[in-house]
């Protein structure tokens, strides 16, 4: 009996050596980020010591969706059983299903590969705990999907690509959808365990994400370029360490937002571009009592050296702040000249949403020509849902310390217009250094601010 106890002991020593070994073989670099807060280092994941896995080895082979999936899959759960490793998409294109990443994994795309996506709803279930618009919910898998996991990445100078057939079809709102839409709502509103807001069914048509991070944390995302979306592109969600780096996005669908960060922390986006048919960046956290319970902000947050060619807006944030928004710096980023666009920053929320939004800055920021003006602000922003669904709590959101320095811009509405709540009006916001070509409408069009501040150029 002494001598099997020894032996387990033994055993249990060379087992925990073995784990930690394993444990050591991703690395990390830790990224400083300057902005004017305190910003927390940011752990970017390094696999230069984890062994390389080639989907060829594992039965990939053009043309055949099956056998491609199986193949990525396995190659992903070997490098992950194994302590970390490189799954390696070569050059030519691969048709797949979905794809969840595991941790200590780099998804690496070649250059001249392309990761082709199905089009086909069935090949992204079973239903995964994702979001739609703010609420969480099981829906159709993400096109690719880490959920609880850490050190993943995306990278290469290769290309993801999403077949589009069924997914513009699903762009409309038809009556089955905003039936689904009612539902949803309704559960998130009254606390129901997400695990009975199952929203796959005939009729429903919620469109997945291209790529969500959910609940995952110390994630690289580099060099590669994404085209179409059936939903929003990019989506950290409740993650934590994020970096965006040379990325470049095409996406001109319904909701094809760029990259969505929803209640996520120490985020990097940074030398991108986006041409977007909605937001090039939109940051959100979460809708009304759904994200009351998860309580989690969006926080530290900057966005640098990015490249804007179409979108909604170069910044939004909303509508779904309502477990709050703080610490967003933006810096030296432009938009294309002949670029469709918005507004530079639009905040937006209602009387639903709660949370807050404050200390957000932007600096040093161009732009050709704008649609509406540098800088928006609207309290009562509800779309479809003003007369769809019942207001179940009113909570207004406290909007303050917005600050724009060094905007230049081409011709526009208007340089603010803030439309704020007269029970809680936006609090101080400063726009310095603003020059623009040429006002259409009227410099300033605000109500319900308080201590407010334009200096031009």
């Amino acid at each position: 009996m002494i001598k099997l106890l020894k032996l387990f002991l033994i055993c249990c020593v060379f087992f925990n050596l073995a784990c930690e070994k394993k444990e050591k073989r991703i690395l990390y670099k830790e990224i400083e980020v300057q902005a004017p807060f305190v910003m927390p280092t940011i752990k970017e994941p390094n696999f230069n010591l984890v062994p390389k896995f080639n989907i060829i080895d594992y039965g990939a082979l053009e043309g055949d969706k099956d056998k491609n999936t199986q193949a990525i899959a396995e190659a992903i759960q070997i490098a992950s059983n194994g302590g970390g490793g490189i799954v390696i998409v070569p050059e030519g294109e691969w048709l797949t299903k979905k794809i969840h990443l595991k941790s200590n994994v780099n998804l690496h795309l070649n250059d001249g590969a392309t990761l082709l996506f199905s089009d086909k709803p069935d090949d992204y279930l079973p239903a995964v705990h994702t979001t739609w618009e703010g609420m969480e919910c099981y829906n159709y898998s993400p096109l690719i999907y880490a959920y609880g996991v850490e050190n993943i990445a995306i990278t290469g100078q290769g290309k993801l690509k999403a077949e589009m057939g069924i997914w513009t079809k699903w762009f409309g709102r038809p009556t089955g959808h905003m039936n689904s839409l009612k539902r949803l709502y309704n559960l998130a509103s009254k606390d129901i365990p997400v695990e009975q807001q199952q929203m796959v069914n005939d009729s429903a048509n919620f469109r997945p994400q291209f790529i969500q991070f959910n609940r995952s944390r110390n994630i690289l995302v580099e060099g590669i370029s994404i085209e179409n979306s059936p939903f929003w592109v990019l989506h950290p969600y409740m993650s934590k360490n994020v970096i965006i780096r040379n990325i470049q996005v095409y996406a001109h669908g319904h909701n094809n937002d760029g990259v969505d960060p929803e209640m996520s922390e120490n985020v990097l986006i940074e030398n991108c571009v986006f041409d977007q048919g909605d937001d090039a960046i939109a940051i959100k956290a979460g809708r009304n009592q759904d994200a009351w319970r998860l309580n989690t902000p969006s926080k530290n947050i900057v966005i640098r050296n990015c490249l804007v060619k179409n979108g909604h807006q170069l910044i939004a944030i909303g509508s779904e702040l309502s477990g709050g928004i703080e610490n967003v710096y933006v810096e030296n980023c432009e938009v294309m000249e002949g670029a469709k666009l918005n507004h530079l920053l639009f905040i937006k929320t209602n009387e639903r949403r709660g949370g807050y939004v404050k200390n957000i800055h932007l600096k040093s920021i161009k732009s050709g020509d704008i649609d509406k003006g540098i800088l928006g602000v609207d309290t009562d922003v509800l779309y479809q849902w003003r007369d769809l669904v019942p207001t179940y709590e009113r909570r207004l959101t406290p909007i303050q310390q917005i600050y724009l320095t060094d905007i230049k811009t081409g011709s526009i509405d208007f340089i603010s217009k803030i439309s704020a709540n007269k029970e809680l009006p936006v609090e101080d916001v400063v726009l310095n250094l603003v020059e623009v070509d040429s006002i259409r409408v009227e410099e300033v069009i605000n109500e319900n601010v308080n201590q407010f501040h334009l200096s031009k150029k």
